[in-house]
């Protein structure tokens, strides 16, 4: 099978099976893109994931548009945004088409219920994961903390969050390599 139909494939089966929106798929997606397939380096999908994130837009979109890009280019980035957003349009279509058949059923209320719980495992896992592959360590675990404290608590828009960490990473860069070159320096 070809690259494209695979890439399809895979992210169609991701977008129809994945409950819970973005953050729910990229333990699915890594799995398939770096580990079973090798398509990815562990590192590069980190990478990806980060631009992601911080581009505006959808995550699950996002990612799968920078992945189908690096594979393939333009036509890559087209075919997996098609094979995540197509399974969700066709099930919000057939929703709407009979949604008023069965939206006071109890039986599927309490499947949504249900199904609620295994949505935070499955947001909360990737996050555990990222968090071992950034390098998260005891001396810089407090960016994470902080952000998201800022974000919780305090009500800060993730823009900001985005930008100052931005900044202060190619300032601590910068800084670092000043450090480095004059340690090279006689």
């Amino acid at each position: 099978m070809n690259l494209y139909l695979q890439a399809f494939a895979i992210f169609f089966k991701i977008g129809a099976f994945t409950i819970g929106g973005g953050y729910a798929m990229v333990p699915l997606i890594e799995d398939e893109i770096v580990t079973k397939r090798k398509w990815l380096a562990k590192e590069d999908f980190i990478d990806l994931l980060a631009i992601s994130q911080s581009a505006p837009g959808i995550l699950a979109v996002n990612i799968s548009i920078f992945i189908g890009y690096r594979l393939r280019g333009i036509p890559g980035s087209i075919v997996t945004a098609l094979g995540t957003v197509l399974p969700s349009f066709l099930i919000i279509l057939c929703i709407a088409l009979f949604f008023h058949n069965f939206k006071d059923n109890a039986v599927v209320e309490s499947i949504f219920k249900g199904i609620r719980p295994a949505v935070v495992a499955l947001i909360a896992a990737p996050t555990f994961s990222m968090a071992r592959s950034a390098k998260i360590n005891r001396y810089n675990v407090w960016i994470p903390v902080v952000s998201a404290g800022l974000i919780w608590l305090l009500g800060f828009s993730p823009i900001w969050i985005i930008i100052a960490t931005g900044v202060g990473g190619y300032l601590y860069g910068r800084l670092k390599n000043k450090q480095s070159t004059k340690q090279d320096v006689p």
